[in-house]
């Protein structure tokens, strides 16, 4: 279990690495100049379980603007720095609690120095950015393209300049589009790198292809004890990422809390909705703070028995349905009641 043994970090009031819980990231997607939009997005990650949030850092007024957000906000605000070294000392200087660089691309060895120094003197982590698409050239020419190796090689000479510099309050982050290119990437960087990894699947694509792909890499990732930190990155609204991003945790049994839903395939022995049905039922137990889960049956043939792994269930049949505890039937009730029948029930969950 490398992330058992990676170096304890503080982010904000959030700690990573050494064994802490694996943490939820996403990005927004607002103009962080605007800050009551980027603080009202940021609500709602939060409210969908996000646990650190990144804001890209472009111009001084984006800079400027963190220190409105952090005042509005309790999760910790990581600033993200594409070349401008001097957007990054801003970002510190505005109260960023982590800040992303790629320090290959920050203007020269001094201009490093400047930044390292200004979190340095704070104490917060940088984060060292390297994503496949940005591989050096002369890494390509000796890899004979873009490879894992290559992305471990630039990564780990990043670490080492940040190192050189004094500092080793570092998180780790390497990314590639190519699922399988990205899972050997981490499998060769767990063991030589003792910072914690951020890990996630870049440019993964939209919702439905991404989660699907994030789903894919990072569940290989992940159980291979490898990541203290995740983003599913989606081109879609970033609430999705969240999600999608809690789901493959609890998975995994990486992550607890919250009910989890599962519902069988429709087949010719449905009598109901229960595609409407799932998903009704999946919107109503969001906000139930309860570690149990709820199994969504199509037919009373089958119900009782697929669903008694589960806490609670509702097996339907024509015109009505059935209210299931751990494979046992409680009784039976109309149709157009099951899913009032379950809220009650979760209503009255003894905790």
């Amino acid at each position: 279990m490398y992330r058992d043994k990676t170096k304890k970090i503080q982010i904000g009031n959030r700690v990573i690495g050494g064994g802490s819980p694996i943490l939820i990231q996403s990005m927004t997607n607002t103009k962080t100049e605007d800050a009551d939009a980027t603080v009202a997005q940021i609500q709602r990650l939060c409210d969908a379980g996000c646990e650190i949030i990144r804001v890209t850092v472009p111009t001084i007024e984006a800079a400027r603007s963190l220190a409105q957000i952090k005042k509005r906000c309790d999760i910790p605000v990581v600033a993200d720095i594409h070349f401008d070294h001097k957007m990054a000392i801003a970002a510190i200087e505005n109260g960023a609690d982590k800040i992303r660089i790629n320090p290959g691309n920050i203007g020269g060895a001094d201009r490093l120095r400047e930044v390292v120094a200004a979190a340095k003197e704070r104490d917060i982590p940088i984060r060292v950015g390297v994503n496949s698409g940005s591989l050096e050239k002369d890494l390509v020419e000796k890899y004979k393209g873009v490879t894992a190796r290559g992305i471990v090689e630039s990564a780990m000479d990043k670490v080492h300049m940040i190192e050189d510099c004094g500092y080793s309050n570092i998180v780790v982050s390497i990314k590639s589009s190519d699922v399988m290119m990205c899972v050997r990437a981490h499998e060769e960087i767990a063991p030589v790198c003792p910072y914690p990894l951020h890990v996630g699947i870049t440019e993964s694509g939209t919702v439905k292809s991404g989660s699907i792909r994030s789903a894919v890499g990072l569940g290989i990732i992940l159980n291979e004890g490898i990541g203290d930190t995740i983003r599913v990155s989606l081109t879609g609204d970033p609430v999705e990422e969240v999600v999608t991003a809690k789901l493959i945790l609890k998975s995994l049994g990486l992550r607890k809390g919250g009910i989890d839903v599962v519902s069988c395939p429709t087949c010719g022995r449905t009598n109901i909705d229960i595609i409407g049905l799932a998903s009704k039922v999946e919107q109503m137990v969001a906000g139930y703070d309860l570690d149990i889960k709820v199994a969504v049956m199509g037919c009373v043939v089958n119900g009782p028995g697929e669903a008694k792994e589960a806490d609670i269930g509702i097996a339907g049949g024509k015109n009505e349905g059935l209210l299931i505890k751990k494979g046992q039937i409680i009784k039976k009730v109309p149709e157009d009641e099951l899913l009032q029948t379950l809220k009650e029930e979760l209503d009255n969950w003894d905790r």
